[in-house]
């Protein structure tokens, strides 16, 4: 590799900082489109030492992780690895001074260093906002805002992420304040909305111009696990309906639109009962497919270990997490999700949209959709359970077409066939091939004009 190249790979934002594309549909840095793969860190500052967070952010620059999620504060007496306290007594009006903001500058550098931006919430707002705040609690919220964007502000790799498992109706005038803010230090950093579980940001803040992008978060539990008493979870696993959702909205007020938080890697099915099974790589691997293919321009990887930095010894896990975050970054789940980032980067992507009408049969509800994807030159198609199914191939008559298979575990593409669609022979049936890994291929048809 070129010394220049290098440079480029090591500082993107001097190509331009990250910004939306004229499409409003994607995400484009200089002029070049730009998709979003993201790992789930929230308590990256709080949890690790330096030398544990170079280890982290390594690995994932290595597996092609453009964005890392982070918030600095996830509740009033945090403390980071060093003992350090975020706040004096737990007051957002006083932050301490020195040591505990000095590393959280020292780990956004050495994102700098490796090309990664950081997508960060101030704080974690289910920890802190509430319905019904007074004004006084609403002021302290944004003076402890203010002092963040002060002390970050010359930061090139920085956009920001307000909510955090909260809805947007907690406090709408509260966040719309609190972008403007953001907004009015750095117009050029993108804001965007970590919502509550199993909600979409555009519920509540559908064509706002401080937000740049809309979040959902899909969740983590299975179609059958609807809270009692609570309320009613509109999409559950089918985490694509909220991608055709966001991108039905009209054009004013369309953005980029992404999950935010599917299922992790190895977190309980449901959260919160330890008889439930966990969630696994298969998973993981359909949420990415299903929301993609769908349009989204991007997605956001999680690992239950690593989202809470599990370390050995610890007296107190969350959502029963089995392993420690060292052992996590080995697991399948991102590896795989990288070959599905190649897989889109490796065509105009831009240029794609969801091509569930190219699907005539084979796809099914739930678990047995075959979702597809399709620009002017290409088809992929995701099919979770090896179904059989067929497409329609009528847009390429007289085009030849070059099929391959693709594993989603290992990333391997193998090539079925070159077919040309013409006279009455414009849809073709695929039968994906058995293997040991899973039920989930990959179609991939690319078209030589």
């Amino acid at each position: 590799m070129t010394t220049e190249k290098a440079e480029q790979e090591k500082h993107p934002w001097e190509e331009g900082a990250l910004s939306v594309s004229d499409d409003r549909r994607t995400f484009q840095r200089g002029g070049r489109p730009f998709f979003w793969f993201a790992d789930t860190a929230w308590l990256l500052f709080q949890r690790l030492t330096r030398e544990e967070t170079e280890v982290y952010l390594r690995n994932r620059k290595d597996l092609g992780f453009n964005i890392i999620l982070a918030d600095l504060l996830h509740d009033p007496l945090r403390r980071n690895a060093y003992g350090d306290p975020a706040l004096e007594n737990g007051d957002l009006t006083r932050p301490a001074r020195g040591a505990y903001w000095d590393h959280i500058k020292t780990v956004i550098r050495m994102a700098e260093e490796l090309g990664l931006t950081l997508g960060i919430l101030p704080l974690w707002g289910s920890s802190f906002l509430k319905p019904g705040m007074s004004r006084a609690e609403k002021d302290r919220y944004l003076a402890y805002l203010s002092f963040v964007a002060g002390e970050l502000h010359d930061f090139p790799n920085i956009i920001w992420i307000l909510g955090g498992d909260i809805k947007g109706d907690t406090a709408p005038d509260l966040f719309e304040e609190a972008a403007l803010l953001l907004k009015n230090d750095r117009p050029d950093r993108l804001i965007g909305y970590h919502p509550f579980g199993s909600t979409d940001s555009s519920e509540w803040f559908a064509g706002k111009p401080w937000l740049d992008f809309y979040l959902f978060q899909s969740g983590h539990r299975r179609y059958d696990q609807q809270p009692e008493g609570e309320w009613i979870l509109p999409y559950t696993e089918d985490n694509w309906r909220y991608v055709e959702q966001d991108l039905r909205l009209p054009e004013p007020a369309r953005k980029p639109v992404l999950d935010g938080e599917p299922s992790y890697e190895w977190i309980l099915q449901g959260l919160h009962d330890p008889a439930q099974p966990y969630w696994k790589a298969a998973d993981v691997r359909r949420y990415a497919y299903w929301s993609v293919f769908a349009g989204a321009a991007g997605h956001t990887f999680g690992h239950s270990s690593i989202m809470q930095f599990v370390k050995e010894g610890d007296a107190k896990v969350s959502y029963c997490a089995k392993f420690t975050w060292q052992e996590a970054l080995f697991h399948e789940g991102a590896a795989e999700i990288s070959h599905l980032v190649r897989l889109m980067q490796s065509v105009a992507f831009p240029s794609g949209r969801a091509a569930q009408e190219r699907v005539i049969s084979g796809s099914g509800e739930k678990y047995d959709r075959v979702s597809a994807f399709a620009g002017p030159d290409f088809l992929f198609a995701y099919d979770f359970k090896g179904r059989e199914f067929t497409l329609d191939l009528s847009s390429w008559r007289s085009t030849a077409l070059d099929a391959y298979w693709m594993d989603p575990v290992t990333g391997a593409r193998s090539f079925l066939e070159r077919t040309v669609p013409d006279g009455d022979q414009f849809t073709r049936t695929y039968k994906p091939p058995f293997h040991e890994n899973g039920t989930d291929w990959v179609l991939i048809l690319l078209a030589r004009r």
